[in-house]
């Protein structure tokens, strides 16, 4: 075991170093002619990027003093989601990367082909055909006028026969001359002195520069944008579920689902705030917190997490562990969110008076001996009654199916949170988002409200979501 898990490793770094080396070579040695400052600035850029993501993630797994975990967390993760954009942007840029050479070289031929023309004729191609009338044909003598010596006339200055001296041959646009001379300009502006019109720099890293140059703009756009979606609080998102057992006196009842705040060093009480006012701003009939509620100890983020004292809901808010509540001390958080006003269902259930709402314990729980029980929350319910059941992970939807739930609502996937990080979502998960069923069985995946690691979405933006019940009976 302990030499899969060291093999896997050791795979995991050789891929990041593989994947850095390549995004360094494109983002720095190939936009530059020779080793120096700028290539050495951009290895210790990503080096350093790196050094503060794993210090980042091993001060928070460790428990290092919170001051630490705050001035590592925001360049730390931002580099982490910087360096996954970057390298998805440079990728892409091997597709723009032949085409804009193949532009450039046919701009080149195009330009090598009219400079024969213009140096041997002295008529632009364009000329009119007047112009192009008025041409001495070839063996036919100019005639003579004063002001026109004849040849014979003319001084010499050696006895040697006179040799037509041929045209210089036209430069390839790949010659090295080409690539690093400048070009000389002639009298109509053009460039008749060489082929290409890409001089200096050469087109292979005037190509290089743009590419990079784009990518890197790319990258940076994203995450900015990504993360301004963050930190400016979750959406509200309305989602109505038709319930076959819910009586015609609850149509309409109002369950407000957040799940994954993740309070933490980046997101901290001004963000709980946020997330509280938009709950409170829907008028719920019950709030459901489904997991995931922080990443730290009470200690360092007991008073990030009082704004969920002010939840307002007919029926109160309601809240069940997520697995980052097992690695920040599950049995405290769950005695403080109890001292803030919510309800715990700790594998429990309670009634409602249209319905049964229960609660299960997240699997992460199992290794501390707190996972979920089924039988303890749904074994002696009345399965006359609708039930929805909190679960903070999707994949406990199938234990859902197997004791009669009509509803269960989950969080956890963050909708993938970082594109195309839904693809491993949906691998690992029955739902990454939304709402699907499961036999007899509904589930609702929210995308949750903040975000783990970077303060950053993309392609699957944080909500609330406001479920509205439906009685088919009404």
């Amino acid at each position: 075991m302990v030499v899969v898990f060291v093999l896997a490793a050791l795979l995991v770094v050789g891929v990041l170093v593989t994947a850095n080396r390549y995004v360094w070579r494109r983002l720095f040695r190939d936009t530059t002619r020779a080793p120096g400052p700028v290539r050495r600035i951009g290895a210790a850029v990503i080096a350093g990027g790196w050094v503060l993501t794993v210090g980042a993630l091993v001060a928070e797994r460790a428990g290092a003093p919170f001051w630490l975990q705050r001035v590592l967390a925001w360049p730390g993760f931002l580099w982490l989601a910087l360096s996954l954009y970057l390298l998805l942007a440079v990728l892409a840029g091997e597709i723009v990367r032949p085409l804009l050479r193949r532009y450039l070289e046919r701009r080149a031929a195009a330009r090598q082909a009219r400079t024969p023309a213009r140096a041997t004729t002295g008529v632009e191609p364009s000329a009119s055909p007047a112009a192009a009338d008025e041409r001495i044909p070839a063996g036919t003598a100019p005639p003579k006028t004063p002001d026109t010596p004849d040849a014979s006339d003319a001084p010499k200055t050696s006895d040697a026969p006179d040799t037509p001296k041929a045209p210089d041959a036209p430069e390839s646009p790949d010659t090295p001359s080409s690539r690093t001379t400048d070009t000389t300009e002639g009298a109509d502006g053009s460039d008749a002195g060489a082929a290409s019109p890409l001089a200096r720099p050469s087109r292979r890293l005037f190509v290089s520069r743009v590419v990079a140059g784009a990518a890197a703009a790319a990258a940076v756009g994203t995450v900015g944008y990504g993360t301004h979606g963050v930190l400016s609080g979750p959406k509200v998102k309305r989602v109505t579920v038709p319930l076959a057992r819910l009586p015609r006196a609850a149509h309409g009842f109002r369950i407000a689902v957040v799940s994954d705040i993740h309070l933490g060093p980046v997101l901290g009480r001004g963000f709980a705030q946020r997330v509280v006012d938009t709950i409170n701003s829907t008028q719920p009939d019950l709030v459901a917190v489904v997991g995931d509620l922080v990443d730290g100890s009470v200690k360092d983020l007991g008073p990030a997490a009082a704004p969920l004292s002010q939840l307002k809901a007919r029926h109160g808010a309601y809240f069940v562990t997520g697995n980052h509540e097992y690695f920040s001390g599950a049995e405290q958080w769950v005695a403080e969110v109890r001292r803030l006003g919510l309800l715990p269902l700790e594998n429990a259930r309670t009634e409602l008076p249209h319905f049964d709402l229960a609660g299960v314990n997240d699997v992460a729980g199992e290794d501390e001996g707190q996972g979920p029980d089924y039988a303890r929350a749904l074994g002696d319910r009345d399965r006359s009654r609708a039930c929805v059941l909190l679960a903070h992970q999707p994949v406990q939807i199938h234990d859902a199916v197997d004791h009669g739930v009509d509803l269960q609502l989950s969080g956890h996937t963050h909708g993938g949170q970082l594109w195309p990080g839904n693809l491993i979502a949906g691998a690992a998960n029955p739902t990454v988002a939304g709402l699907e069923r499961y036999g007899d069985t509904q589930l609702y995946v929210s995308r949750g409200a903040g975000a783990w690691g970077p303060p950053t979405r993309v392609g699957a933006p944080s909500d609330i979501t406001v479920i509205e019940l439906a009685s088919r009976k009404a």
